[in-house]
């Protein structure tokens, strides 16, 4: 017996409709906010994600599946989807296009972590990017575009923002933050210690308990901002007035990526217990430009779909079961199995969701079976229906039955 890898679910074929509820959500108000599908490879030239996604970060350190492949390259599956969409947009000459270029994507993407509710090792994601626009507008319909899914949904949360700043005020930042956490160094975790003079900003990104109480007496970054930084911080939230999308202040979420610059944002839901971020993005406007393009600017979210669902079903959101068949034609011999097999294909041809018997089962049986997929009606055929060119239907929810012509067959069922 092979088992499953750790960290990996299988989705059965009874919840995979939960899963194309949400992803056909997603697509539906993608375009509402005229964003197109793009596609990128599962995985990359690993220097791709040390440049995009960041050296001093726990996903590069700590949980990318890197190997080396036939012709000694190193090759990462993907950890996220910004990175390869950033790569695509240069390598493509998006720039040359029509901006903003706005697009989504949904991908597996691959982490090495512990395994915990809601968080895998192989995880699928709704990704968000709009490349071209520097505007606070665009950060709120990036934010509103998110928010608008996760209502459609039935999830409920609270949206937290905050602003990290641009290079020029956040070198102001981290030198506070350096001479605030210097003290405290013998206390910080082995990660922490790394981070102090790596990345300072990353401290308050720590899940340790520890790190955590220490953090909450640092400075805020809303404290440091310049005057550019700061208008357009002012500017989101008079944006999200506008649209009346409620938020908070957290001048803690500086989110895990080192891309990051100005808007960061995260929905939180309390549901599924501290791990609570449904969704998280915010503003990069140097990814391009560190990726080796001319400067861009750019902003996005990523949504895990696992924990959307996982969230959904905790809430009591409602998903609508999947459709089931209009028909059920039982055949009672093997002459009327061919005819209800022909009767199937010519139902299927006009868009009539039928079904037959594959498993040679009794007539009786073959309605238990037609109950258990949720038939609306069943169609028998014997050898008196075949020699008069009629099947026998039954209406399974009133019980009522009436016979109708095999030619008849497609405009009944219409």
């Amino acid at each position: 017996m092979i088992n499953i890898p750790k960290g990996t679910k299988d989705v059965l074929p009874s919840e995979s409709y939960k899963w194309q509820y949400v992803e056909g959500m997603a697509r539906e108000v993608a375009k509402l906010f005229n964003l197109k599908e793009i596609r990128t490879p599962v995985f990359e030239h690993t220097e791709l994600f040390h440049r995009g996604v960041g050296d001093t970060t726990d996903v590069v350190t700590k949980e990318m599946y890197t190997f080396k492949d036939k012709g000694d390259r190193s090759i990462t599956l993907k950890p996220e989807g910004t990175a390869g969409v950033a790569r695509s947009f240069i390598e493509n000459g998006m720039a040359n296009g029509v901006l903003p270029a706005k697009m989504y994507y949904i991908i597996p993407a691959f982490r090495y972590e512990r395994p915990q509710a809601g968080r895998l090792r192989e995880f699928h994601q709704f990704g968000v990017e709009f490349f071209g626009a520097k505007s606070a507008q665009t950060d709120a319909e990036v934010i509103l575009l998110a928010d608008t899914l996760l209502k459609r949904l039935g999830i409920q949360t609270q949206l937290y923002i905050n602003s990290i700043g641009c290079p020029t005020c956040r070198a102001k930042f981290n030198a506070a933050l350096k001479a605030f956490f210097e003290p405290h160094l013998d206390k910080l975790c082995y990660d922490c210690k790394a981070r102090f003079e790596k990345n300072p900003l990353r401290l308050l990104d720590c899940k340790e308990e520890a790190c955590k109480e220490i953090n909450k007496d640092a400075p805020s970054i809303l404290e440091y901002l310049c005057d550019e930084c700061g208008t357009h911080f002012e500017e989101l939230k008079k944006c999200l007035d506008l649209a009346g999308v409620s938020y908070k202040i957290n001048p803690r979420i500086v989110r895990g990526l080192d891309y990051y610059t100005r808007t960061v944002f995260e929905f939180i839901s309390t549901s599924i217990g501290s791990q609570g971020t449904v969704c998280g993005g915010g503003r990069y406007d140097r990814l391009i430009e560190q990726l080796g393009g001319s400067p861009v600017p750019a902003v996005g979210f990523g949504a895990g779909i696992e924990r959307l669902l996982m969230v959904m079903e905790q809430s009591g959101a409602t998903i609508p079961q999947p459709e089931t068949p209009k028909v059920y034609l039982a055949g009672m011999d093997g002459e009327c199995r061919k005819k209800a097999f022909a009767l199937a294909t010519a139902l299927r041809a006009n868009g009539i969701f039928a079904e037959i018997d594959h498993m040679e089962r009794s007539v009786k049986a073959q309605f238990k079976y037609a109950d258990k997929i949720g038939a609306k009606y069943v169609a028998v055929i014997g050898g008196n229906e075949l020699a008069e060119g009629v099947m026998n239907v039954k209406n399974m929810a009133t019980g009522e039955s009436e016979k109708v012509a095999f030619e008849n067959a497609v405009e009944y069922f219409k």
